[in-house]
This record gives structure tokens, sequence and C-alpha cells, in this order.
């Protein structure tokens, strides 16, 4: 559809869904392998090259476990906080190892060329029953081949009263 040369390519639901559990599977695939003393590193580089729009446009970052350096806006910080390495404080978020990331309910805005979406993620260690519940909103453009790409992503834990 076009309207005032503004082409609109609207995201699917499923295809944002479908983005997510990739997303899903690539971090527990890389404490995977940094178990198994395999190459996460070379797995991380492309998982955050390949998840983030960091090489076609600015990307807003704020991980879930990041206090001093909150916003991660160059992809090496974005790796940093992943896997660990130029910023001090990062002890590699997908190295914990995880055994298994999954996406709850959900809340979409799917616009012109962007999708957002907002709910709850929650993550299962390998040496522990119970999930960690994380609060997300994931904002999506399209690569260069049209696929699904995060270009904000702010995740932090729910609020808990004292």
């Amino acid at each position: 559809m076009e309207n005032n040369n503004i082409i609109y390519n609207t995201f699917s639901e499923q295809e944002v869904i479908d983005a997510q559990n990739l997303w899903a599977d690539q971090v527990v695939e890389i404490g995977y392998l940094y178990a198994s003393n395999l190459d996460y590193k070379t797995k991380a580089y492309d998982f955050v090259k390949n998840f983030y729009a960091y090489e076609i446009s600015n990307v807003l970052f704020k991980p879930t476990l990041a206090s001093k350096n909150q916003f991660r806006l160059k992809l090496e910080d974005a790796l940093s906080y992943f896997i660990g390495g130029c910023v001090k404080e990062d002890q590699g978020f997908a190295l914990k190892p995880w055994k298994k990331i999954r996406f709850g309910d959900r809340n979409f805005i799917l616009e012109n060329n962007i999708a957002l979406v907002m709910g709850n993620y929650y993550f299962k260690s390998l040496n522990e029953d119970e999930e960690i519940k994380v609060v997300y909103t994931f904002g999506y453009i399209r690569n260069r081949n049209g696929k699904p790409i995060i270009n904000l992503h702010h995740s932090s834990l729910p609020y808990q009263e004292n």
C-alpha cells in the first residue's frame, strides 16, 4: 500500500513471535556453547549482528542487568552485555547458561514499517526450576533482507514492594 510516497510494510504478529522465539533459542545456544567450551564468542557476535539493527539504524538497548552503563548504543556494548567484554559490570547474561527462555502474553503495535511489542519473558536456568520473570519492550524494523531486526530493546525486573 502506498500513501504520500510512504510504503507501508506492516509486520504480522506471527512474524514477530517467530523472531522472538528465534532470539530466545539463540541466547540459550550461546550459553550451551560456552558451557561446552565451544566457540560461543563467534556465535554471540553473529547473534548481536543479526538480531540487532546496529549496522543499519540507531539501536536503543537497555538490558535487564545493566546499572552503571545502562544503555548499549553500540554493537560492542551489546555484545559485552551478552558475553562480557568492554563494559566492566557485564558478567555475560547469555553465559548463565539458560535452559529455556519463553515469551508470555504480549501486546503489539504493528504500524507502517515498525513493530512494537511489550510483555513478559521468562528465563529458566539449568540449575533451578524457578523462572525469572522479566518485563520487556522490543521494537522491530526490517533488515536489508526484509527480516525483523531489533532497534529497541528495553527490559527490566518487575517492580517489587518492600
